[in-house]
């Protein structure tokens, strides 16, 4: 399953696999990624983060949202979110959207 894991990028357009989902847990009041046999509770920055990886949006996107929303320097939240997105890639939440070759 590793060979399945990205390097996460600027130029990523990161998105979650199909056997994963991003959900709002009513009973926990917690944002929730299911996978199969497997949860992850992110905290609210990476619920935020995580909203935006739509497979289309490249990370630098991200990254530019973010930094705009929050009046924060955008090399600071470009590092953190290629980090966090990394990380999530690494345990196998993170998946990027490729163009179909022929």
């Amino acid at each position: 399953m590793a060979s399945r894991n990205i390097s996460v990028s600027e130029a990523s357009r990161p998105k979650l696999p199909r056997h994963a989902r991003l959900k709002f847990d009513e009973t926990r009041q917690v944002w929730v990624i299911l996978a199969p046999e497997r949860v992850l509770a992110p905290d609210e920055i990476a619920v935020e983060v995580l909203q935006l990886c739509d497979g289309v949006r490249s990370v630098s996107d991200i990254a530019d949202q973010l930094a705009a929303k929050y009046a924060a320097p955008r090399e600071a939240i470009a590092t953190d979110v290629v980090g966090m997105l990394q990380d999530l890639a690494d345990k196998g939440f993170l998946t990027e959207a490729r163009e179909k070759t022929s």
